[in-house]
């Protein structure tokens, strides 16, 4: 992605924007100082609304860099406001496909850990609960397909940490394709295989449930599986 006229939007009202995140471009700026979603989205709003000035865009949740998918944003303060008190109460719904380096035993199954993150090198650890800065860290996961030596896993995440699907499935020996970061040689190089699929969460001014769903790149390693059949509304 190069300007805003390469977004891939979703969906816009006079209260939100739900656009696509591709892989490996920033959900808002940081100190790399590279192209962002927040700020192409900004420009974007900027030049079709003819706006002078600063551009309000609220970051309602972020999406890892090497993460792509489906990421909505707020236009108004008091629709971000709204989200926001979803996010904390439990009812804005996200779910991710992963491709994973073999599969865990269980079909489905939860994992509980905790996590705290050295922001020195980014880099995120399983840690005993009750370590300072620790946090938990909840997921739910579906083996949907397998493929030789990698499954196909639907994720539903209960709590919103850095790098935490990535993290806690390399903490069951199965990392995420392509996740140097966490999985090393396990992981198998490539482009990183998560995807937020899904994202579910009610309007915050209409008040009627709202569902987006993007599939992933048609590229390996998803191409190996039948995506389409397990994106799915829910």
């Amino acid at each position: 992605m190069s300007d805003q006229n390469d977004l891939s939007l979703l969906y816009e009202d006079n209260h939100i924007l739900v656009a696509l995140k591709p892989q490996n471009v920033a959900s808002c700026p940081d100190e790399s100082g590279d192209e962002n979603m927040l700020d192409l989205l900004k420009e974007y709003l900027r030049v079709k609304y003819e706006k002078k000035g600063n551009v309000f865009l609220g970051l309602v949740h972020r999406l890892d860099r090497p993460t792509g998918g489906v990421m909505v944003f707020a236009k108004t303060s008091k629709a971000a406001a709204r989200l926001a008190e979803q996010m904390r109460s439990g009812d804005f719904s996200k779910r991710y496909l992963a491709v994973l380096n073999g599969a865990p035993h269980e079909e489905r199954g939860r994992l509980t850990n905790w996590l705290k993150k050295n922001a020195v090198n980014n880099t995120v650890y399983l840690c005993p609960q009750g370590t300072d800065g620790a946090k938990l860290a909840v997921l739910d996961y579906t083996i949907a397909e397998r493929k030789g030596e990698l499954a196909l896993a639907e994720v539903e995440l209960h709590t919103g940490r850095s790098h935490q699907i990535r993290v806690q499935f390399a903490g069951i020996a199965h990392p995420v394709f392509g996740d140097m970061r966490y999985g090393g040689e396990r992981a198998q190089k490539g482009k990183l295989a998560l995807w937020a699929y899904s994202l579910s969460f009610t309007h915050p001014v209409r008040g009627e449930r709202m569902r987006f769903l993007a599939a992933p790149p048609a590229e390996l390693p998803w191409k190996m599986f039948d995506v389409e059949a397990h994106i799915k509304p829910f």
